[in-house]
């Protein structure tokens, strides 16, 4: 019979660090189940759309539209990951969505055509982080407020760019890649963007030093600080990064819908957090997954889908989004309790 022997223990009765599982293990452990759990929600909906809707919701023109749906706010949700990783919050990108999409559609904008829309979108949206960050970086702005007054300034240029109208796309290249003809293998472009920006979202954080950064900064900025991080510059740079991912999600819905409002982007920021935070982004920092947000992305849209073709009312999708966020909290304030 094989006798069990206790790991050795020190004075105090601990394991010695040597002999202790790496931490690695178990924060790989806990990020597989929430993953996996997240992949079960999905399922779980897909199910309910398939058996509510069936010739509806699993059409393929259906997958192919919540798919694009979910690019447009996925995109943001990427840069957002990081902003929250940061210990921060960005409460201004559906108004930078609505503001990027609007000076991107404007008459005199279209004369450039397709590079001109893109490169406009992008550059407002970088603009737009480059204040925030100034703000909270080097003006010592809160970042609740700080992109609190982005949010009320950018809406408010909006509509005086557009005067309340919708501004019509007229350029054959951005309306072209919104059509059918423009898919590969069945895949809508901007499925593919989404895509790309998530793979190299994913890459940043986990795999180069500027992700390591971002954690240790939303982990504890003083420390970091001590250890040699530029913590302000690192902060300006993450909402240069959340701008950015702004501006390439008001391209991405131009070309979707063909056109600029002042209304684009409304409660973004409400579902890129939401998203955020259901895939395992503590709202405190220090510990993200872009899978995760990635995930909550495809569970709100899914829902809102579904919710649409059985012809609810959008203010019981808010409701069911509102529970979903205060049950995810719930979940990381009872997991951050135990571990």
């Amino acid at each position: 019979m094989t006798q069990h022997v206790s790991p050795p223990r020190d004075a105090a009765g601990k394991t010695p660090a040597a002999d202790r599982p790496p931490a690695w293990r178990g924060l790989r452990a806990r990020v597989d189940i929430r993953t996996l759990s997240l992949l079960g929600v999905l399922a779980v909906l897909v199910v309910v759309g398939g058996v509510t809707k069936p010739d509806e919701f699993l059409d393929t023109h259906n997958l192919q539209l919540v798919l694009t749906q979910a690019s447009i706010i996925g995109v943001v949700t990427v840069g957002m990951t990081f902003v929250i990783t940061s210990g921060g919050i960005d409460l201004s990108v559906g108004a930078i969505v609505a503001l990027s999409s609007v000076w991107a559609t404007t008459v005199a904008t279209q004369e450039y055509g397709f590079a001109g829309i893109l490169f406009t979108a992008v550059l407002v949206g970088l603009g737009c982080g480059l204040v925030n960050g100034l703000l909270i970086a080097y003006g010592g702005l809160v970042p609740f407020i700080a992109t609190l007054a982005m949010l009320a300034s950018a809406r408010g240029l909006a509509l005086q760019i557009t005067d309340g109208s919708t501004q019509i796309v007229t350029v054959d290249g951005i309306l072209n890649l919104g059509e059918r003809d423009s898919y590969v293998l069945g895949i809508p472009p901007l499925v593919m963007v989404f895509a790309i920006v998530t793979i190299l979202g994913w890459f940043v954080l986990n795999r180069t030093t500027f992700g390591r950064r971002t954690v240790a900064v939303g982990g504890n900025a003083e420390a970091a600080r001590l250890a040699g991080i530029d913590v302000r510059r690192q902060r300006l740079y993450l909402y240069l990064l959340s701008g950015l991912c702004c501006g390439i999600a008001a391209f991405l819905l131009i070309v979707l819908s063909g056109s600029g409002q002042n209304t684009n982007g409304n409660l973004y920021e409400l579902d890129a957090i939401a998203a955020a935070i259901i895939g395992g982004t503590l709202l405190t920092g220090g510990r993200s997954t872009i899978t995760g947000s990635v995930l909550g992305v495809l569970i709100f849209t899914t829902i809102t889908n579904i919710f649409a073709l059985n012809n609810l009312q959008s203010d019981v999708q808010q409701i069911a989004k509102g529970a979903i966020i205060v049950a995810a909290v719930l979940v990381q304030r009872r997991t951050a309790n135990t571990a």
